[in-house]
């Protein structure tokens, strides 16, 4: 059964704790109860809760009052419930300036309790949700994904699948710049989601497989026992322990060594891992997800990859499209980069794209993706100074345009021999399918003819 939420409970009285542990736990709570002050601070900060009672005649050396002043100095965002005996305006008042929401008196009715609990944790959650989508105006810097072509719609179904069924080992494969890691944060924040964990209470760890020193890769990610090595001078917990119950994305696993390859393989198929020098099998309980641009099939083949261990990632594999695919998606992209630039920046006069640039946008192949068009209007946002951004801002910055405008806008002198014309068709178009991709329809544009034009003059050409 999911966990409603998370209770801590603070009372002397083992009655009263008891009763209340039961009760809630019947609703489908996870709760824990301490009868004694003794380091009740550290055990609530270790527990994370959403919801804490506190008792507030606990003991003389340390009140609820003061528990309650601890844990909101330490930064715990959990709700707290006062309980006690006294029911005087003064105790409630000096309770709700701490930072208590509610406040219950001695007996209380465990129904009425249920109730408050269930209303506090769907307030808790209906503000999770409103973080979540407010922070999605710009989703490519918080975790979450935009788009509404068919293909990112296909991926975002897939990927629901995927946190549903809990994949233990997830594959994302794209070229540079796709967004790999963002649809990783997305699977991971969906999953926190799914199982009812508060937003970044589950950690979220990234490795780059080839931005870590060859000498000590295995042991940031596998850990070691004291000795292992020369340097080992004591035990070291390696990520994937570090990663507990989260996270964990493997970037760029096709450089990975073969050897560590056969190791990855052994940790993803038994769920184990084991420190360098030790001998004790620890388990592992974070999802991994591990991206590459590269072909891991072809790889494969060729010996540059396992064979067992593709086979093994490429039974959740997902496949993120290049921006040029996504034609659906580049305006979209480029209005949610111009808001949150804008409003990092405090350039609150900008008021959008004209209508060149964003055609510009769209006849423009993107060979470095949504990473390309992110930093493209980050560019323009902080050195421009303009109510429109318009195509002229917006060419300078698109590496390889100058090339296809200069094609477009040529003009071609006849040589003495003569030349054939068929010929020059057929290379502009090769030209144009090359510069867009093999984008049909931006070529289309880039030569200026019609969509329908340009597939008989392909089909003619034989360049379909």
């Amino acid at each position: 059964m999911k966990i409603r939420g998370r209770i801590f409970a603070v009372d002397d009285d083992e009655l009263i704790v008891s009763m209340l542990a039961r009760g809630l736990k019947k609703e489908g709570y996870a709760v824990h109860f301490q009868t004694t002050p003794q380091d009740v601070v550290a055990n609530i900060i270790a527990w994370q809760p959403d919801i804490v009672f506190l008792d507030v005649d606990l003991a003389e050396e340390m009140t609820g009052f003061d528990i309650l002043a601890a844990i909101k100095k330490e930064g715990l965002e959990a709700e707290v419930v006062m309980l006690t005996a006294d029911d005087s305006a003064e105790s409630a008042i000096r309770a709700m300036k701490l930072g208590a929401i509610e406040y219950f008196t001695k007996p209380f009715n465990l129904d009425e309790i249920k109730i408050i609990t269930g209303n506090i944790i769907d307030n808790i959650r209906r503000k999770a949700e409103i973080d979540y989508h407010r922070k999605n105006t710009c989703p490519y810097f918080e975790h979450g994904l935009v788009g509404e072509s068919p293909c990112i719609m296909e991926i975002i179904r897939k990927a629901e699948k995927l946190v549903q069924a809990r994949a233990e080992t997830i594959l994302v494969t794209g070229e540079s710049g796709s967004g790999k890691e963002v649809l990783a944060r997305h699977l991971h924040c969906r999953r926190q989601k799914e199982e009812g964990v508060g937003q970044g209470q589950s950690p979220f760890f990234a490795v780059n497989c080839t931005a870590l020193p060859e000498n000590l890769i295995e042991s940031e990610l596998f850990g070691h026992v004291k000795g292992a090595f020369t340097d080992a001078r004591t035990d070291k917990k390696g990520i994937f322990e570090l990663a507990g119950d989260g996270t964990l994305l493997l970037d760029e696993i096709g450089d990975m060594r073969l050897d560590l390859q056969a190791k990855l393989l052994r940790v993803l198929e038994e769920r184990t891992v084991r420190r360098l020098g030790g001998s004790v099998d620890l388990p592992v309980q974070a999802t991994v997800i591990v991206t590459t641009n590269k072909d891991l099939q072809a790889a494969s083949e060729q010996g540059g990859f396992r064979k067992d261990l593709f086979f093994r990632l490429s039974a959740f594999a997902l496949e993120l499209p290049p921006l040029r695919e996504r034609e659906d998606d580049i305006l979209l992209l480029a209005r949610h980069f111009l808001r949150y630039f804008s409003s990092k920046y405090l350039k609150k006069g900008i008021k959008g794209f004209s209508v060149d640039a964003e055609r510009a946008m769209l006849a423009y192949a993107w060979p470095g993706n949504v990473r390309e068009l992110r930093n493209i209007i980050e560019r323009c946002v902080v050195l421009e100074e303009m109510e429109t951004i318009t195509r002229e801002h917006l060419l300078p910055n698109l590496a390889g345009w100058a090339d296809a405008a200069a094609v477009a806008s040529a003009r071609i002198i006849l040589p003495e021999e003569g030349l054939s014309l068929e010929g020059l068709e057929k290379d502009l178009i090769r030209q144009a399918l090359e510069r867009t991709g093999a984008n049909q329809t931006k070529a289309a544009k880039l030569l200026g003819i019609s969509y329908d034009t340009l597939r008989y003059q392909m089909k003619k050409f034989a360049l379909v």
